[in-house]
């Protein structure tokens, strides 16, 4: 009764069902691995900016490579703003994803050495990108800042070119191996966001927060597939019994026409 099993259409099907389900199951494994990746990076951040302040100089130091671990820790510095040595990053968007700047400034510790401090975005309202666009002065004089710990910006983990022949003061990437050479100076690891203090009329615009990644959408995707998976077994063998039904009922029509039909006059 099940012979037709063994016919090419249905070895080929069995064969794409047989194939199926563990391809599905390791899609599921898959997307729970990164379930589980996101919710650690999330954990990693909410740890990081929900702890204490700390001096910069105990989280990174010239030529300091900053970790996953050490990334949005909040910490504070001590010194003064260096303007003459500011720069703009291009092309950097803000909450509503208008393109402009991030401001750029060196700051000077008590000890000589720099920290990189990102203190905002402003717009691209100059004349033309090749000017140098103007920006809202810092606070001047000794000040201590607060911010976001942040690792060096690399064309490999932003997807930014680095390109050559910018105008003056304008770079594409924060990089502290790069600013130190410019500079002439011992610069920190990596550079800060700052967030206090906030600057006067709101610009440089302070730049958010980061959000948190939808680990959550990651486990519903993998249920979803190992869902598939037990699906397709069931649906396989609901083929199956409609094929024999199918065919039970295609031979039995030709003996019920036989008996119902009318005997020779």
């Amino acid at each position: 009764m099940y012979r037709f099993l063994l016919s090419r259409q249905w070895a080929i099907l069995t064969l794409v069902a047989l194939l199926l389900i563990p391809t599905m199951i390791r899609l599921g494994i898959w997307q729970m691995h990164r379930y589980e990746e996101r919710t650690a990076r999330n954990q990693l951040v909410s740890d990081a900016l929900g702890a204490r302040p700390v001096p910069v100089e105990r989280m990174t130091s010239p030529g300091h490579t900053v970790t996953s671990n050490e990334r949005y820790r909040s910490v504070t510095a001590k010194g003064r703003f260096d303007t003459g040595e500011e720069v703009v990053v291009r092309r950097r968007t803000n909450s509503d994803d208008a393109v402009g700047y991030h401001v750029l400034t060196p700051f000077v510790l008590d000890d000589g050495k720099v920290l990189l401090v990102n203190r905002g975005w402003i717009p691209a309202d100059a004349p033309s990108q090749t000017e140098f666009p103007e920006i809202p002065a810092p606070p001047r004089g000794e000040i201590t800042v607060t911010g976001r710990l942040m690792p060096d910006e690399t064309t490999e983990a932003s997807g930014i070119k680095n390109l050559q022949g910018l105008p003056d003061r304008q770079i594409m990437l924060i990089n502290s191996e790069h600013e130190a050479r410019r500079l002439s100076a011992e610069v920190l690891g990596g550079y800060i966001v700052q967030t206090a203090p906030e600057p006067k009329g709101g610009s440089p615009e302070p730049l958010g927060r980061p959000g948190s990644e939808d680990a959550a959408l990651n486990y519903a995707y993998a249920v979803q597939w190992w869902l598939f998976a037990a699906g397709v077994p069931v649906g396989w063998v609901i083929l199956v019994r409609r094929e024999r039904r199918d065919r039970v009922a295609a031979t039995s029509a030709p003996a019920e026409d036989k008996e119902t039909a009318p005997a020779p006059a």
